[in-house]
């Protein structure tokens, strides 16, 4: 049984991992900026293990590194983040508070060996690409170098860390029109997460577990 964090569940691709790894037999703790909104949620994994945090709260963010006081993580999924919101609102969901959370967690992960997934955007793929890809492509984009920048310090650590592409999924954010289900796209993220290893770390992969461009 591994030890499973998941930042941001209450719907979506978050609930459909905190579904995947319950039924392998992990103990799954997820967050929610709600909790009490979170009914799907806290009957998959127990309303003790739903944690509200809101992901720009410095303060939030302590009191949750604090519930898991002496807790080794084998997985650490970071999958809150926004699509429409202001530009600044974007930076700060999307690439400054993943990197946030997964270095004040990273001691945490480290005791276990384990990994981290952080949950990107094909969108924030640059592929040769110059200027803006718009506010949430740029945001993505931020995410991935910022990832980039600290995957060094990271895999002294002894941790494995990859961005991830869910996919284009149906989901509210993703639209009805998308090409696959949030169950196929959590099977896909939960697969790689059980086939990871340390030769995987820095990579950009999707979630077929293939390489996808920067």
């Amino acid at each position: 049984m591994k030890e499973v964090l998941i930042i941001g569940a209450n719907r979506g691709i978050g609930l459909g991992l905190a579904k995947r790894f319950s039924e392998a037999g992990d103990r799954v703790t997820a967050t929610a900026r709600k909790p009490r909104d979170a009914s799907e949620l806290r009957e998959v994994v127990g309303a003790d293990a739903v944690l509200s945090f809101e992901v720009r709260d410095e303060t939030a963010l302590g009191a949750l590194e604090a519930r898991f006081e002496g807790v080794a993580l084998d997985v650490l999924i970071h999958n809150a983040g926004v699509y429409t919101a202001s530009r600044s609102d974007l930076m700060q969901v999307n690439a400054e508070a993943p990197i946030r959370v997964c270095e004040r967690f990273l001691p945490h992960v480290a005791d276990a060996g384990g990994h981290m997934i952080l949950v990107t955007s094909q969108l924030g793929a640059r592929r040769g690409k110059s200027g803006s890809l718009g506010n949430y492509g740029d945001s993505k984009a931020a995410l991935n170098d910022r990832f980039r920048e600290r995957c060094p310090d990271w895999q002294r650590c002894g941790v494995t860390a990859v961005v991830l592409h869910p996919g284009w999924v149906r989901t509210d954010m993703g639209g009805e029109n998308a090409a696959i289900s949030v169950e196929e796209s959590a099977d896909g993220i939960f697969s790689v997460s059980r086939a990871m290893t340390p030769g995987d770390h820095g990579r950009f992969l999707t979630w077929r577990g293939e390489d996808h461009p920067w």
